[in-house]
């Protein structure tokens, strides 16, 4: 069963990508949200940067599904079946691990990835598809921040969320609570949620996970850029603003920023604006916060799930944890 993502997701994506730039633009200091990353080109980026050898992120909780994923699927299950759920999927390159093992436990399965990016969304459900057929890929083109509405599940049947990849780092920490706190009250009794944090650790290997030596995590950051010339008309020269990776410590967040070279204007017909850049000035563009130990399991706990189980890798970097609905 594969259900195909509408075609008027790329209207609903223009309006929002214009709603959320003019927003942006017109604050002080000016800002993009993330998840105007995610176009096709971006989204192909990303997963180069997850294969870098400055990218810690993806290998350490690859490495962490790799070793737990039966164990968090048997706790998750608790004797019944599973249909398994991802916010933010992306190209669901780490998710295989779960669902093979939720294909051992039980057989053909479910799989509703949930996505703002289309093309995403298809990767997604021709990998999952072609190299685990037993597993029957429903994609849900959503923006899951704003709440999770799902259809419900068969009897003897529970939905397991998962939230992994450190996405909710890309939150801040009241709306990292709303977010989850929303996807709470979409969720029945027995419904689990396992949520993936990355840990604070020394600044030399945050800032180089961030701003590594290819320059792939800066063509990443300015494929915004380039993405606003093409769905809005502006005239970014994206060669003119540089990429910035900084470790803000009060806040225990990376942040990234694209920073002008120059004095320039900026124009975007699609809003019908200009907008003026002074020399130096940046558009901050993704927070990443890093989470201290115990503190994924706090918020977890605050947004009204019973904490299952945790999982981490020997260094102590990231944390795999299991709520569970009560």
């Amino acid at each position: 069963m594969t259900t195909s993502v509408l075609p008027a997701a790329i209207e609903q994506i223009s309006v929002r990508v214009a709603l959320a730039v003019r927003e942006g633009l017109c604050s002080l200091p000016k800002r993009l949200p993330s998840w105007l990353f995610y176009d096709e080109a971006g989204s192909r980026l990303f997963d180069k940067i997850t294969e870098l050898p400055e990218y810690y992120l993806t290998r350490t909780e690859r490495g962490i599904l790799a070793v737990h994923s039966a164990a968090m699927i048997d706790r998750a299950a608790g004797g019944e079946r599973l249909r398994i759920a991802e916010l933010g999927a992306g190209s669901a390159d780490k998710t295989r691990l779960l669902l093979k093992a939720a294909v051992e436990r039980q057989g053909a399965m479910i799989y509703e990835p949930v996505d703002v990016s289309p093309s995403a969304l298809e990767v997604a459900r021709q990998r999952i598809e072609q190299e685990i057929p037993e597993v029957q890929v429903a994609p849900q083109f959503a923006d899951y921040t704003h709440g999770l509405e799902m259809e419900p599940v068969n009897a003897g049947e529970r939905r397991l969320v998962l939230y992994i990849g450190s996405s909710i780092g890309n939150f801040e920490p009241q709306e990292a609570q709303r977010l989850l706190q929303g996807v709470r009250a979409g969720l029945k009794t027995g419904d689990g949620f396992l949520l993936g944090v990355d840990l604070v650790k020394d600044e030399e290997t945050l800032l180089a996970a961030y701003d590594d030596a290819a320059g792939v995590t800066a063509a990443f950051n300015r494929n915004i850029l380039v993405r606003l010339n093409r769905e809005l008309g502006a005239d970014f020269d994206a060669d003119t603003f540089a990429h910035r990776a900084i470790w803000n410590a009060a806040h225990s967040r990376m942040e990234m920023h694209l920073m002008s070279r120059r004095a320039q204007w900026v124009r975007i017909p699609a809003l019908d604006a200009e907008f003026a850049f002074a020399a130096g000035e940046t558009i901050h563009t993704e927070n990443s916060y890093k989470y201290r130990p115990g503190q994924a399991e706090e918020m977890l706990a605050s947004s009204g799930f019973t904490l299952v189980a945790n999982w981490t890798d020997e260094q102590g970097w990231f944390v795999v944890c299991l709520g569970r609905v009560e």
